[in-house]
Formats: C-alpha cells, structure tokens, sequence
C-alpha cells in the first residue's frame, strides 16, 4: 500500500493511509464505553517503522508484527532477535501486522502466513457480521465459523471484501467501515466479538496531516468468560 504523489519540485513522497469520517453522522463519535467490553485506546504500534524514507525518528522498513491475548492485554513483539517459538502456543488471540499494523489476524495453525501456523489453535476462525457491535449479542454456530476460512482482516478492496477498512486511492483516505463487527472463535474455544477503529493516534474522526502519530490502535472487544454463544454488552 504504497502511493505517490507529486509535490512541486520535489522527490515523489509516499502517501500514508489516512482515516476520515465517512460522514458527517461520525463527528459525533459514540462513546466505547459499555461497561462489559474492553477497549483498548492508542495501543503502540511499530511506531519506527515507515513505508517511507526521510522520516524523522523512523527507519523506511516492514512493520515488525506484535501477538496480543485479549485476556490479559499482554503485545508480544516479533523482532529479528525475538524467540519466536512464542508463536506457536495458544498464548496469544491476535496478531497485528502489515503496513500500520492494521492487518488483524486470529492465531491459526492452518494458514500458512498466519504466526501461529502449525501451532495447536486449529478450531480458530473469524466471522465477519455486517452489524453494529451493540446488535451482536449471539456468537455464530460452530458450523458457521468451521466453513468460515477468514482468518485475517485488513484492506477492503470492494463491499463485499471483509476486511475492516476502505482505502481511496483518489483522496489518499481511509475510512473504517461502520456496522462491521467480527465475530472470533479463540484458540481456548471462547467466543467473541471485536470492532476496530483506527491505526491514528487519539482515534480522530479526520485526519488532516499524512504526518500523524502512526500506528496506535484503537479497538474494542467482548470475550464471553463462561463459554457460551452469549455476546450481549448493552
């Protein structure tokens, strides 16, 4: 995901994503906040990392991935130098990688690219739900997440893709989709939800400046403790 853009006399400069409202209803954004779920605001990213060169404090390079287990809140890093043998365990839900470390992926041991490949989480898989994460109180039946072979979200190229956010080549935008929840079946067995917000810095409704602060994560879930199918937050 890498575009350029001519500016005056100078080099070509790559475009970072950048978020927007998608309308003029998000300037109010609701609150998170439910009581139940956990949310999870500005999580640090591979902020040394840049998909371009010239950057002050970066270094033009892939974004190191990093594993998060939601229970504990624990961001398990992978460097070059990290023991890797941490990826395959059930000890980690979600692996956060790519540009902005905005592609999410559930541990899984039947993909190939996936960190957890060949490790025990092979029941894993995410279902995409196009509802609002206060409508989603009913994790989806087993049959349901045993023919789902998602186990990554990231760029939509289309509607129909089921990836987390759109990209706009035209205006250098990106823009979450709204009413996109994802339902998780976890190494453990647990169910749960998740909506995903932003890779910017303060979760703001429009970015203006290609500049800021990259990758803080913003997101939200539900894990059900008790392992039944019950969602319910609100």
């Amino acid at each position: 995901m890498l575009f350029r853009i001519g500016l005056n006399k100078f080099k070509y400069v790559a475009v970072v994503l950048l978020f927007a409202a998608c309308s003029k209803d998000d300037d109010a954004t609701p609150s998170m906040e439910d009581g139940k779920s956990t949310v999870i605001y500005d999580l640090a990213g591979d902020t040394k990392a840049s998909m371009m060169d010239g950057v002050d404090g970066k270094e033009q390079r892939d974004f190191y991935t990093f594993l998060f287990d939601l229970e504990s809140k624990r961001q398990i890093w992978l460097r070059p130098e990290s023991d890797s043998t941490i990826m395959q365990t059930d000890t980690w839900d979600l692996a956060f990688n790519g540009p902005y470390n905005s592609i999410v992926s559930v541990n899984n041991a039947t993909q190939e690219s996936n960190p957890g490949y060949d490790g025990p989480a092979d029941r894993t898989a995410i279902v995409l739900l196009q509802q609002s994460y206060e409508s989603v109180t009913t994790a989806p039946s087993d049959a349901e997440f045993d023919s789902s072979n998602l186990v990554s979200i990231g760029q939509a190229d289309n509607e129909q893709s089921p990836g987390w956010y759109a990209y706009n080549s035209s205006t250098h935008v990106m823009r979450p989709y709204t009413n996109r929840t994802y339902a998780l079946r976890l190494p453990d067995g647990k169910f749960a939800k998740l909506q995903l917000y932003s890779v910017y810095k303060g979760n703001p409704p429009a970015v203006t400046d290609m500049y800021w602060p990259a990758p803080y994560l913003t997101f939200r879930y539900y894990v059900q403790p008790d392992g039944s199918r019950n969602l319910k937050t609100n």
